[in-house]
């Protein structure tokens, strides 16, 4: 773009800000700090005049538009705050696993495929003595709500053209079955009655609820939920990072799609292979 091309830009542009803000030049002049004139030069067809940076800068800020957007730079007007504002979120996450804020996320993508890394079990595969053991720590939910959840995700999973896919750790399905790490103190009864109900329930909702397990020593993930084109978000403990710009969603999803690509399993095949480590 040659600079009298940018100039006509600059001023289209500064012309449709005004616009939007029904923002008159005199109003502009002293948002910037200049005479009436100057913006008149500006918005003046056929002059071929670009302001300074500094003037630049200072009709983006009283139009709330980005500099690039009005040089033409950009076709996105949004400042860069507003574009991460929009893009990417952190938030804080409850301390417990029936989080409100997830059922909610699953009501906004209903129709889409969801992708799910779970931070142990996935809550839809989880026995009410799991429940039990895990809230075992908690004093603000009960075991109860953290069902009362699961059974929501549940009955969505039940609807006309579902679409779940898990990946969850081999090594924390292996411990489960030991009863080590994560898992000790779990009676051998429950660990045992929680890997019957995995196998049982992938073989039941098998295609809808297809389940994958990978080795954390050749890939790793941290706790992941893709809603769809909509939203990705990644748990870090106190708090979710949530994307919401279409590469971000797109490169998380690529990442998700690797995950099932390096699984031993097949998910036709992994309640078989889940009710072995009994």
């Amino acid at each position: 773009m040659d600079k009298r091309q940018r100039a006509e830009t600059f001023r289209q542009r500064l012309e449709e800000g005004m616009t939007r803000r029904d923002m008159s030049r005199s109003a502009l002049a002293r948002a910037c700090g200049v005479d009436r004139s100057t913006i008149a030069q500006l918005l003046a067809e056929g002059e071929g005049r670009l302001p300074n940076a500094h003037l630049a800068a200072e009709c983006a800020s009283a139009l709330s538009v980005s500099a690039d957007w009005l040089l033409g730079l950009t076709e996105r007007s949004e400042t860069t705050a507003d574009l991460l504002e929009s893009s990417f979120r952190i938030t804080d996450a409850e301390r417990t696993f029936a989080d409100t804020r997830i059922d909610e996320w699953h009501r906004e993508a209903a129709g889409y495929k969801i992708r799910h890394v779970p931070a142990t079990l996935p809550d839809i595969l989880k026995t009410n003595a799991v429940f039990e053991f895990e809230y075992a720590a908690f004093r603000d939910k009960t075991p109860e709500q953290a069902i009362s959840s699961m059974r929501d995700k549940s009955e969505w999973l039940r609807r006309p053209g579902s679409d779940y896919e898990i990946c969850c750790s081999r090594e924390l399905m292996e411990s489960l079955a030991r009863g080590e790490g994560y898992w000790r103190g779990l009676p051998e009864a429950a660990r045992k009655e929680q890997i019957e109900h995995i196998a049982r329930y992938c073989r039941d909702n098998y295609p809808s609820l297809r389940l994958y397990l990978y080795d954390t020593k050749v890939v790793f993930s941290a706790p992941l939920t893709i809603f769809g084109p909509l939203l990705a978000v990644v748990y870090i403990g106190k708090h979710y990072l949530i994307f919401r710009e279409t590469r971000q969603i797109r490169a998380l999803t690529d990442h998700f799609d690797q995950l099932v690509r390096d699984s031993d399993t097949d998910a036709r095949s992994v309640a078989d292979i889940v009710e072995a480590m009994i």
